[in-house]
């Protein structure tokens, strides 16, 4: 965990967040990132571990704006609830979180991680399933009467 708290914090002091934050949410949460020397860094956070940081690193709540939620309108005293609230309404498992997470991929490269691919670009398709043989009648068996 500590080490997605580095990534969020180098993304944001960056300022590559603006635009992006739904991608970078989608990051946290189902993508695979590690160092260069392949040190892993994260494989993935719940929504609650996520939220807890984005509140212990003080993330702005306007953010939550970029996917048409009003800060105001959400758990404003507890920031765990507010951060946890915003990503269920971010919809971070759509294929435009998913874009704007490649695209913020390239970015986060510069700053030392490497992105894995979306979950669902690593699933495999389901291989059609051989068609059963028919099952043969053996002679000399008939039905019974």
């Amino acid at each position: 965990m500590e080490g997605i708290r580095e990534l969020l914090e180098a993304v944001r002091d960056h300022g590559l967040i603006k635009g992006r934050f739904r991608g970078l949410l989608h990051i946290a949460i189902g993508r695979k990132v590690t160092k260069p020397s392949g040190t892993l860094v994260g494989s993935g956070l719940t929504w609650r571990e996520l939220a807890v940081i984005l509140k212990e690193l003080r993330f702005d709540r306007d953010l939550a704006r970029e996917f048409g939620v009003d800060p105001d309108i959400l758990a404003p005293r507890d920031r765990e609830r507010f951060w946890y609230s915003a990503i269920v309404q971010a919809h971070v498992d759509t294929p435009e979180a998913s874009a704007e997470a490649d695209a913020l991929a390239v970015d986060i490269k510069k700053l030392g991680f490497i992105v894995g691919p979306s979950p669902s670009a690593i699933v495999s398709p389901r291989k059609a399933e051989p068609k059963a043989k028919p099952k043969e009648e053996k002679p000399g068996k008939g039905k019974k009467k």
